[in-house]
């Protein structure tokens, strides 16, 4: 199993992960979600293939397990995946975030981020 995604457990270490990060994209997400399910192997070989360290971190957000979190940036669908610059919630290619197991529209954001990241390796 890959070590490519952070698995945040409370609204402190997300925090945290965006002080260490550029980028993050950021996957809320239930163990008890179907399309959060049928998402999940798609957005790790996403961050498989673009994470790097310190500039482009995935991260995943247990919504039952990290309520703070959730509530903080508004959370009610599963999945929703929100992305970050430098703490900052950003808009990737239009989409402030992505609700539901929308594997196009998620790609194409992580290739967008990937790409910026690289520039700033």
């Amino acid at each position: 199993m890959s070590n490519k995604i952070h698995h945040i457990n409370s609204g402190a270490e997300l925090d945290a992960l965006f002080r260490s990060t550029t980028y993050v994209a950021v996957d809320f997400f239930a163990d008890w979600c179907g399309p959060c399910k049928v998402i999940a192997p798609q957005y790790q070989a996403l961050a498989d293939k673009h994470a790097i360290p310190g500039v482009l971190a995935f991260a995943k957000v247990n919504v039952d397990h990290a309520q703070d979190a959730a509530r903080t940036y508004g959370v009610s669908a599963m999945p929703t995946f929100m992305f970050f610059k430098e703490g900052k919630q950003v808009a990737v290619n239009g989409h402030k975030m992505i609700q539901g197991a929308n594997v196009p529209d998620l790609r194409a954001a992580a290739e967008k981020l990937g790409g910026l990241a690289k520039k700033r390796q």
